[in-house]
């Protein structure tokens, strides 16, 4: 009996190496880009672990994962969509009657390093309307969580869309907990989405992120294509810009065109993110491109990144790398199935991971990412993706080519 067990752990054992020998392959050295062939140029190497997270409790199952980030301790959190983006058949334990497997997991739930699910909670509740369709989720610097409602209002099953009192209004407002789920904020009201130059409301923002120097929220106002900052504490309105720092316009867009010249509003800003100098850098998702602002708003440089890009586009979020000096900056690029790396002084895509598919290391619908303290990348992914992946980093290596 020893021996079986022996030959069995030893088979897992091999066949674990195997996986991640594999995958480092496919997350360290795929898809890099001619910008990288700059000798001497420092790129990071990851390793997908095809273990992480470690399996929930209950039956739970995740549904189209909407935001991925990471807090001072290094836990890392999500929100999904939960019932909502899951199939009858990957939600039968709860239909009535039950039909099986499986249970949708609580929409936020919080797991350490090692993958072990620490805390879970979320959903409707008193004093704040829980958004319909969920977006970006951060931690502020003071352990709060801020979650974003990026829906747009659903009719009910059997009535037309845009009838009278539709079963889900639109998203328009940001909220804020405590890290055990106790409502703190609302930022705007569910089914009252305002204008781009409202002070109050919003529009289906999709990512919020917060200045813990400022104490400001940076809102990316998806419908109202700007960028909106509002007090951390109160939620009184400070500002907000569009692209290239003026006035956000609401006007019909052409379909993008990768050949005419940038446009000179934002399509589908879909996050902000404030680096340790005091740069905002902001994805204009369906534009193919990054604008960087100062904190006023006043516009500093912009950069294209897979600009043939069609679809969904290139830039639905971004994280920036964990040194001090933030060398780099992470794109999940969920139209191309990858996370492109970039370079943050020049904004030069210099490496890329990840490809299309279902295994480990692969990515269908990569819409969030995070990094922790120790350069691990973490990402989730929305439609059918429907999980969280982790990439542990393995240092860099330098590019010999010219």
């Amino acid at each position: 009996m020893t021996n079986i067990i022996a030959t069995r752990m030893g088979k897992r054992k091999l066949y674990t190496s195997v996986i991640v020998i594999t995958l480092f392959i496919i997350a360290g050295a795929g898809g890099v880009s001619p910008a990288q062939t700059r000798a001497g140029f420092q790129t990071p190497k990851f390793e997908v672990d095809p273990f992480w997270p470690k399996p929930l409790p209950n039956h739970w199952v995740l549904g189209s994962v909407t935001g991925v980030t990471v807090d001072s301790q290094d836990h890392i959190w999500i929100v999904h969509r939960a019932a909502d983006s899951l199939g009858n058949n990957e939600k039968g334990g709860i239909l009535k009657p039950p039909t099986g497997c499986c249970v949708p997991a609580p929409p936020v739930l919080e797991f350490d390093q090692a993958g072990n699910l620490l805390a879970h909670w979320g959903g409707p509740g008193a004093g704040y309307d829980w958004p319909s369709a969920t977006g970006g989720i951060t931690v502020d610097h003071k352990g709060n969580i801020w979650i974003a409602g990026a829906g747009q209002a659903e009719p009910a099953a059997g009535q037309a869309r845009g009838a009278a009192a539709p079963a889900k209004p639109q998203d328009a407002h940001v909220l804020k907990f405590s890290p055990t789920g106790q409502f703190i904020l609302q930022i705007g009201h569910a089914g009252k989405a305002e204008g781009n130059d409202s002070k109050t409301g919003l529009n289906r923002p999709a990512s919020v992120t917060v200045d813990g120097n400022a104490n400001e929220v940076y809102v990316a106002d998806t419908g109202n294509r700007r960028i909106v900052v509002f007090d951390a504490e109160t939620g009184a309105y400070k500002r907000h810009w569009g692209a290239y720092g003026e006035k956000p316009d609401g006007s019909t867009m052409a379909a993008y065109d990768p050949a005419a010249t940038s446009p000179k509003q934002f399509r589908a800003v879909s996050c902000a993110e404030v680096a340790v100098d005091g740069s905002i850098y902001v994805c204009d998702r369906s534009n193919n491109r990054i604008q960087v602002f100062k904190k006023d708003g006043k516009f500093v440089k912009e950069a294209s990144v897979s600009k043939a890009t069609l679809g969904d586009g290139s830039v639905w979020s971004i994280a920036l790398s964990h040194e001090p000096a933030q060398r780099m900056i992470y794109v999940a690029d969920g139209q191309d199935k990858k996370i492109l790396v970039l370079r943050r002084d020049t904004l030069e895509t210099v490496a890329s991971f990840g490809d299309g598919g279902r295994m480990p290391g692969q990515f269908y619908g990569v819409c969030s990412i995070a990094v922790d303290k120790k350069g691990n990348v973490y990402t989730g992914e929305t439609y059918e993706g429907k999980r969280v992946q982790k990439f542990v980093y393995k240092g860099t290596t330098a590019s010999t080519k010219h």
